[in-house]
């Protein structure tokens, strides 16, 4: 059993990530938390006081908000109608990380599937400010798809990697498990630098060797450039259909979201994008 928290703001970018997960996991047994956070604005003293449901008061936001999940259950449901997949819906008033992560934490989900904001007359993927925040801090898995995606099964799994991150701590785990799933491949990529690895790198990448012994994989090391123009070409030239990468406190991808340039321009991406959480 897989269980996938699927947040919504009832936008198209939200069903289309949404439909991705389903057809993702179409062979699979699975239960789909459909979530809605809603924070209406403070114009009610109940709502100052928390819930109205809490005061036993009606609570408007909350009943538009599981009439609107209904129909999204409902819709997905004709649209891809899987008799192994059931689905959970939940409405809550709260902010969409907290709630997110309550629910990850209560359900025991397996990770979590959102929709990107595509850049206006360009080909890189802006993450929206409630998908960052959810990458930063789940401690799950998360799958955030491009809106202009097109569904595709995944034969191809890009895992660009600078051997800093601890894989004994990394949920590798679920990873190999979609892998494993889609029978699709790994490859591995590491940008060279000069100096070669240290003996942290050096572990970590014996470690990451041994665990994709049972899976098809690949190495590639290449040499010392820019990571997203790596990442880039390397998907112009093979048909990558998923980016992973480890969210290291130290790792490029965490570098990523702490400089605010980059954080407000997004990573390049074209493809699903799995941010794989480091355990404590």
């Amino acid at each position: 059993m897989i269980k996938v928290l699927l947040p919504t703001d009832f936008s198209e970018n939200a069903f289309h990530a949404i439909t991705h997960a389903v057809k993702l996991l179409e062979h699979s047994t699975c239960t789909f938390y459909l979530v809605h956070a809603y924070t209406p604005p403070v114009y009610r003293v109940d709502y100052t006081l928390g819930s109205p449901g809490q005061l036993g008061l009606p609570d408007d936001e909350r009943n538009k908000a599981e009439e609107a999940l209904e129909r999204t259950k409902n819709k997905i449901r004709s649209l891809v109608p899987v008799s192994r997949h059931s689905f959970v819906t939940h409405a809550a008033f709260n902010s969409l990380v907290d709630e997110l992560e309550a629910v990850s934490q209560n359900e025991d989900v397996d990770f979590i599937v959102m929709g990107t904001q595509g850049a206006t007359g360009a080909k890189e993927i802006l993450f929206g400010s409630n998908t960052v925040q959810v990458i930063q801090k789940s401690k799950v898995p998360v799958l955030a798809v491009p809106s202009e995606f097109e569904y595709r099964p995944t034969q191809h799994m890009l895992f660009p990697t600078d051997y800093e991150a601890d894989y004994k701590k990394a949920n590798l785990d679920f990873m190999l498990k979609l892998s494993k799933l889609s029978r699709a491949k790994l490859h591995i990529l590491h940008v060279s630098s000069p100096e070669g690895l240290d003996d942290n790198q050096t572990e970590n990448k014996g470690y990451l060797e041994g665990r994709l012994l049972e899976y098809n994989h690949q190495f590639y090391d290449l040499p010392d450039q820019d990571l997203i123009e790596a990442i880039n070409t390397f998907q112009e030239k093979a048909a990558v259909d998923l980016l992973a990468m480890v969210r290291n406190k130290h790792s490029f991808l965490e570098r990523l979201f702490i400089e605010p340039i980059i954080k407000n321009i997004g990573l390049h991406s074209k493809v699903p994008f799995l941010v794989l959480p480091l355990n404590p």
